[in-house]
């Protein structure tokens, strides 16, 4: 039985074609894992990966926050973005 943990992240609300392929290059594929990382380390092993790249905060660290917790990434409370914000500058 599927349980709310073991959820595929293309059934995650804010988790597009684009960011569901950098999750799985970190080794990322369900709901759990990504809980297990946590957004902010997430966000920083895709941008590690792919350094070239721009990888808008808003669109991916506060997505991936949003995926947890089933809410829009515009949705996230803004003291939670500032708490990541402060998290990924570590």
């Amino acid at each position: 039985m599927k349980t709310r943990k073991n959820i595929k992240l293309s059934e995650l609300k804010n988790i597009g074609n684009t960011v569901e392929k950098r999750l799985n290059e970190i080794g990322v594929y369900t709901k759990a894992e990504l809980e297990q990382v946590g957004p902010a380390e997430a966000y920083k092993e895709m941008k590690a990966n792919h350094p070239d790249k721009t990888l808008p905060v808003c669109y991916y660290l506060y997505s991936l926050e949003g995926a947890i917790t089933g809410v829009h990434w515009d949705d996230v409370p803004e003291e939670t973005k500032k708490l990541l914000q402060k998290q990924i500058e570590k």
